[in-house]
C-alpha cells in the first residue's frame, strides 16, 4: 500500500507494508502486525513477495548461522551440538551452559572472557531453578553465549586478540561481514550493535532468505553445510527444549530455521526453498504464524513426513479469557494470495 506524506515540494510516496497477522479476540480484531516476507523457490527465484522485502533490515540473531560460517572459515574446529550452539540463541538450560563452558575450555578460556551481557535464562523452568537456588543473571546463561564462546575460540584458533573480539574492525568481524555479503549476495547497508554487543550487518529480508538457501545447498563438509547440518540435527541446541524453532525443525524434515529479535524469522528447506519474515513493529508473537503461512505457501504442508498438527498449532497462537480460549494470533486472511 502506498501513502503520501508531507505536502508541496516535501511530499513523498511511502510504501506501507501490509497486515501480516491479526490478533482476534471474541470475534473482534483488536490488534494487527504489518511486515514483509519473501519466499524463494528451489531454483532461487522469488515466488512469494509480500510488502517490501527488498528493504534493508537488521536480521538480529538470524545472522548467527552466517557468523558461525565465518568462524569455521577462520579456523574454528567445532561440529555437532557445539556448532549448533554457536549458531543458535539458546534458552539457558543446564546443557546449554555446559556446552558453552566446553567451547571455552577447548580454547583455554573461562567465562570471564565472555563480553555478552549477563541475563536470566530464557527457559521458564531454568529461570525458576536458578532463582530457587539463589542464582542470578549470568553471562553463561545469556542466549548468545554460545556464539560469543565460539567467537573467542575462533580468535584463539586464528591467533587474533580475544579482548577486542567485538570491535567492528576486528579481523573476525571483518570475516563475518564478508560471509554475510557472500551468502546474501548483498553488501551490508548499515552496521549496528546487536543486543549481545556483537556487530550487526543490515541486509534485505530477501537477502536473508538467499543466505539460508546457500547454507543448505552447500556441498557436504563445507563450513556452510556443516552449520546447516549441525543446526538441523541438534535443534534443541540452537534454541531450547520447548522453543518454537525446535518444534518446527522436528515437524518438517530437512528444515533449517532461525529467529531473530524484533520479529525476524528465516528458514530453508533441503531442496533450496527458503524464506524470511520481518515484522515491522518487532512483535515476536507475530513471527511464527507468518513463518508457518510462508512454509505452506511454498508447498510444505502435506509433504512426506511433515507433522501438520504441529504446523496447525504454531500457525494460530491461542488467546485466553479466563479459562476459555477466546481467540488467536494468526495470519491475516489471504496474506500470501497477493
Amino acid at each position: 500500500m502506498r501513502v503520501i506524506i508531507g505536502a508541496g515540494n516535501r511530499e513523498a510516496v511511502v510504501e506501507i507494508n501490509p497486515v501480516l497477522v491479526e490478533v482476534e479476540r471474541s470475534g473482534f480484531v483488536e490488534s494487527w502486525h504489518r511486515g514483509a516476507a519473501a519466499g524463494l523457490a528451489a531454483d532461487g527465484s522469488t515466488v512469494v513477495r509480500v510488502g517490501t522485502p527488498e528493504e534493508a533490515i537488521f536480521p538480529r540473531s538470524a545472522n548467527k548461522p552466517m557468523q558461525a560460517v565465518a568462524m569455521l572459515r577462520s579456523g574454528l574446529d567445532l561440529d555437532g551440538a557445539e556448532l549448533a550452539l554457536a549458531a543458535g540463541s539458546h534458552s539457558g538450560e543446564d546443557f546449554h551452559v555446559e556446552g558453552v563452558e566446553k567451547i571455552l575450555a577447548g580454547a583455554g578460556l573461562g567465562a570471564d572472557a565472555l563480553r555478552c551481557p549477563a541475563q536470566w535464562p530464557l527457559d521458564p523452568d531454568a529461570y525458576l531453578e536458578v532463582a530457587r537456588n539463589g542464582g542470578g543473571r549470568s553471562r553463561l546463561r545469556m542466549n548468545c553465549s554460545g556464539k560469543h564462546a565460539a567467537m573467542l575460540a575462533a580468535c584463539v584458533a586464528a591467533g587474533w586478540p580475544t579482548g577486542s573480539y567485538l570491535d567492528a574492525d576486528h579481523p573476525l568481524q571483518a570475516a563475518v561481514r564478508a560471509v554475510v555479503a557472500d551468502l546474501s549476495g548483498e553488501q551490508p547497508l548499515a552496521v549496528g550493535v546487536d543486543g549481545c554487543g556483537a556487530p550487526l550487518f543490515a541486509i534485505s529480508t530477501t537477502g536473508v532468505a538467499r543466505a539460508f538457501r546457500a547454507l543448505v545447498l552447500a556441498a557436504p563438509g563445507t563450513p556452510e553445510r556443516r552449520v546447516a547440518d549441525a543446526m538441523r540435527t541438534h535443534p534443541q541446541w540452537t534454541s531450547g527444549t520447548r522453543r518454537e524453532e525446535r518444534r518446527l525443525m522436528d515437524a518438517v524434515p530437512g528444515l533449517l530455521v532461525k529467529c531473530g529479535a524484533e520479529g525476524v524469522d528465516a528458514f530453508a528447506l533441503a531442496d533450496g526453498r527458503a524464506g524470511a519474515v520481518k515484522i515491522d513493529d518487532g512483535a515476536m508473537r507475530a513471527r511464527t504464524p507468518v513463518t508457518v503461512a510462508l512454509l505452506r505457501a511454498l508447498g510444505v504442508a502435506g509433504a512426506p513426513g511433515v507433522d501438520t498438527a504441529v504446523l496447525d498449532e504454531l500457525s494460530a497462537v491461542e488467546l485466553h479469557g479466563g479459562d476459555a480460549t477466546v481467540g488467536a494470533i494468526r495470519p491475516a486472511p489471504g496474506v500470501f494470495d497477493r
